[in-house]
């Protein structure tokens, strides 16, 4: 007789199916609900879909690993970020690894996979070529990508974090699969014996607890005394360092990256600017904080008193002051008992704009005012806002604030990155998929290329028509039983280039092509007829990324497509 499910397990099943069935991309419930259990277990680092299937590691020859990720300082790294990466002493690195199972039960075979391959690829030692047919591409360039990490930062003495998570449906534990879990973390520390390693296993229960947590984000910010407001949509006030520091972390001390998605600098480390911020942070001064710092200005959707003394904030966006942000977050986190006598304040400006050009406007000022890179700003561009308003019309969704439309729950299918457009309008327009495949971080660092696809262009159908040929290859390609999600990952932009040189019989595409590309008249079959004839040549050649990344093999699809 079946045991009984509980109310969790059941809702869950169902929870699986219909999303499931809204999604695109998914052959089976099963691939679905890897997909969704990486999403609930790594909320916290609020990822979007594309950063997650990043991590997906395909079909067989996983080595029991259906999603791996590497987190520097919670920011999850690319393979195109390691020849550029830096990091300040005491950086944390998280390498975390996933998998689901759609059953209700957990298994000893996953843990003991683990086992094996920590033991195979954890040591600084172990040569690509001897596991080449034991596990598949993207398992190998992970564990690479940690090791290359590792010793390209030797001297900033990394705290290391290793994560495990087995998902499943079930409702309890079978000591053996504990008793495994324990061997795991003896593995792992033969190698990293400093290494916290952390083994958990996501049950029903705390499956449907991450499901159900709000991604609308509602924070109370207690104020050190009445704001200053000349109006109902503006505030300036001071808060108490300490009680800043509980605002951006939460619950379990982690850095509330939500907050800071809009903040177009990234945190920059040991340099003059930090270290005078936490020289002033740590020096016993008796000039207030406030005083020496020009504070953070924060965006909220809105904004509502609940005392006198403290505001309720909407989905808060932290526009400007990272760099002090991360240094009040390094001070307590670090210190924590100095919550208790810190008595300092710091200046804050809280906006609720009265529109997206008000929003960005707010965002391009108070981050222009010191030097940063223009290619950060970027997202502010009228022309990135007007892209957004015209995909909105036609049922596409530009992702300009990152998991905005996430967060709205649009279909995954609908929401269009704007690294994803990048990549298509590479890939077309300058012919160059093996560009767009390499360097998805990195895009658009180039000023003169960034300038021909966005600053030299103002027809918007042309990039609806852009991200919608991309997005119904990409979906079609994901359904193909043929490959696994990594070879779907590496011919999907010379597909992308082939459907479109093949149908104006040319390979020098401009925007007025792709203006007038009929959509109606791409059907499936042309797209997988095309991708039988790339995919085949590209196993031929080797099948694996360093032919996807050659700029060689864009040569090899125009023969094959007759130009």
């Amino acid at each position: 007789m079946s045991k009984k499910l509980s109310n969790n397990q059941i809702l869950l099943k169902e929870c699986i199916k219909q999303e499931f069935d809204d999604s695109i991309g998914y052959s089976n419930e099963n691939d679905y609900f890897e997909h969704f259990s990486c999403v609930q277990v790594l909320k916290d680092y609020n990822l979007s879909d594309e950063e997650i299937d990043s991590g997906s590691t395909g079909g067989g020859n996983d080595g029991g690993c259906d999603g791996i990720y590497i987190f520097l300082n919670d920011e999850l790294l690319m393979p195109d970020q390691i020849d550029s990466i830096v990091a300040t002493r005491g950086s944390k690195l998280d390498f975390i690894i996933v998998q689901a199972k759609n059953v209700t039960s957990f298994n000893e075979d996953v843990i003991m996979k683990w086992k094996t391959i920590s033991e195979n690829l954890l040591g600084m030692d172990w040569k690509i070529d001897n596991y080449k047919s034991r596990y598949n591409e993207i398992v190998l360039e992970k564990f690479s990508m940690f090791r290359d990490i590792i010793t390209k930062l030797i001297r900033s003495q990394l705290k290391i974090n290793f994560h495990y998570y087995y998902v499943t449906l079930a409702c309890e534990k079978h000591p053996n699969v504990i008793n495994q879990s324990d061997e795991l973390k003896e593995v792992v520390k033969r190698y990293y014996p400093s290494a916290t390693v952390n083994v958990e296993f996501v049950e029903a229960d705390r499956l449907m607890e991450l499901y159900y947590s709000d991604s609308e984000a509602r924070v109370t910010l207690d104020l050190a005394d009445q704001p200053i407001s000349l109006q109902d949509n503006d505030y300036v006030a001071l808060v108490k360092l300490g009680t800043y520091y509980k605002f951006i972390t939460d619950e379990k001390g982690m850095l509330r990256k939500a907050f800071f998605e809009s903040n177009v600098r990234d945190y920059q480390g040991n340099n003059s600017v930090n270290s005078s911020i936490a020289e002033t942070l740590s020096s016993d001064s008796k000039e207030d904080f406030w005083w020496l710092n020009n504070g953070v200005t924060i965006l909220a959707s809105e904004v509502t008193f609940v005392t006198n003394r403290s505001l309720q904030l909407v989905n808060p966006e932290i526009v400007n002051g990272l760099q002090t942000s991360r240094e009040v977050f390094n001070y307590f986190g670090g210190s924590p008992e100095k919550l208790n006598t810190e008595k300092r304040s710091i200046l804050v400006r809280i906006i609720n704009p009265e529109s997206e050009e008000s929003r960005d406007n707010i965002i391009f000022a108070t981050n222009n005012q010191t030097s940063i890179p223009k290619s950060s700003l970027r997202v502010t561009d009228t022309i990135h806002l007007q892209i957004e308003m015209y995909f909105k019309s036609r049922g596409l969704y530009y992702d300009r604030r990152k998991n905005y439309y996430k967060n709205q729950k649009k279909k995954s299918a609908d929401i269009i990155s704007v690294s994803f457009l990048a990549q298509c309008l590479i890939t077309l327009l300058l012919r160059k998929p093996d560009f767009a495949r390499a360097r998805p971080s990195t895009l658009l660092t180039d000023e003169e290329t960034y300038k021909f696809l966005y600053e030299n262009n103002n027809d918007l159908e042309s990039y609806y028509k852009a991200a919608k040929i991309g997005r119904i290859i990409q979906n079609t390609l994901k359904m193909s039983t043929e490959m696994t999600s990594a070879e779907s990952n590496d011919i999907l932009f010379y597909v992308i280039y082939a459907v479109v040189a093949s149908r104006l019989k040319t390979s020098q595409i401009t925007f007025n092509d792709i203006k007038e590309f009929d959509l109606d008249s791409l059907q499936e079959n042309e797209i997988e007829e095309l991708r039988k004839i790339i995919f085949n040549r590209y196993k031929q050649l080797g099948g694996n990324g360093r032919i996807a990344k050659s700029n060689s093999f864009v040569d090899e699809v125009d023969m094959l497509i007759g130009l």
